[in-house]
């Protein structure tokens, strides 16, 4: 080999191998945070989102380290949302490719004012709102805050968030396992099983915490979720038409019972078999928030299949497929 092409071989060889470590990543992230959107600006903080479709407005709020792409696209949801309805997906401040503020007093509230800040940004007055996860506490708390800017909410895998301290201690336990790139207590107490990860586990806890969000960032939203808890006569006052779907094995199925014990035009629909990580990509899930979002869309409701027959609590194992209870306004 002469020397010219021994050169442009050892170059290729150095360049090569550089190009798929730089490029490989950013292949990766924009799998994992998909097509780039809007921006808008939040009392300083830059929150990214997506807009499509036509019609009502349905708002989506995601969960904790679960960015608006890996929730709501790559699952299906904003596909078949947008066929019908004007969908508004953001990925919360702390998320994703929005702002990454570490002071934890930019989490809490901040977090709800972000969605109306986000309505007011486009002109809109009134959305459906849909937050699964760490969205259905935000979702619940912009019920309390701003019910004249919502249509209906639909606060799914979550439940009543009461300040009390064993749960300021738990959110300072997780933030300090974030911190480290670790989920620490968290799993747990969403159901999911007490066990040693696996490597794909692993890897999913690391890209989730540290490679598409910042762990310093995550840490303070944990410790600023504090301001999203609720007072009963917060609940009680509820006039937004509300639904909870939750799986029979989420760990927050007991939160989710409390919340509709308290909450005046709620509905609950347990889903039996469902945990936390898989009950927003069931069917059931689906069509259940289909039907309760064209129930509540004036233009829809006259042709909206119903709800599931109102069904009271009862004590032991859930029986058949899905459990729904209702619970009516409270009149005056």
């Amino acid at each position: 080999m002469s020397p010219g092409r021994k050169k442009k071989w050892f170059l290729a060889c150095g360049v090569l191998p550089l190009l798929v470590l730089v490029l490989l990543p950013l292949s990766v992230r924009r799998v994992l945070l998909g097509p780039q959107g809007s921006y808008f600006d939040s009392a300083g903080v830059r929150i990214h989102y997506t807009d499509e479709g036509h019609g009502t407005p349905v708002l989506l709020v995601h969960g904790f380290a679960n960015p608006a792409h890996l929730q709501w696209r790559r699952t299906g949801r904003i596909a078949a949302l947008s066929k019908e309805y004007r969908v508004i997906a953001l990925d919360n401040r702390g998320h994703g490719r929005s702002g990454k503020p570490r002071d934890p007093g930019q989490y809490g509230i901040q977090m709800v004012e972000d969605l109306v800040r986000l309505l007011d940004h486009l002109k809109i007055q009134k959305a459906h709102v849909v937050g699964y996860s760490m969205g259905g506490f935000i979702t619940l708390k912009m019920i309390a805050t701003h019910p004249e800017r919502i249509i209906s909410a639909a606060a799914c895998g979550a439940g009543w968030e009461r300040a009390t301290q064993e749960n300021r201690d738990f959110a300072e336990a997780v933030a300090r396992a974030v911190e480290k790139g670790e989920a620490g207590p968290l799993p747990k107490r969403l159901g999911i099983a007490d066990r040693p990860l696996s490597f794909r586990e692993k890897l999913g806890v690391k890209l989730s915490l540290g490679y598409f969000n910042a762990p310093r960032a995550l840490a303070a939203a944990v410790r600023g979720s504090r301001e999203l808890t609720l007072t009963e006569e917060e609940l009680r006052a509820n006039r937004i038409p509300t639904l909870t779907i939750i799986g029979s094995q989420d760990g927050l199925l007991p939160d989710a019972k409390a919340l509709h014990a308290q909450m005046a035009n709620h509905e609950l629909l347990i889903l039996e078999g469902k945990n936390h990580m898989n009950t927003d990509v069931s069917g059931a899930f689906v069509k259940a928030l289909d039907d309760f979002l064209r129930k509540h869309t004036p233009e829809k409701a006259d042709s909206s299949p119903v709800m599931p027959p109102a069904a009271m609590p009862v004590p032991g194992p859930l029986a058949g497929k899905a459990c729904a209870m209702r619970r009516p306004a409270r009149s005056e």
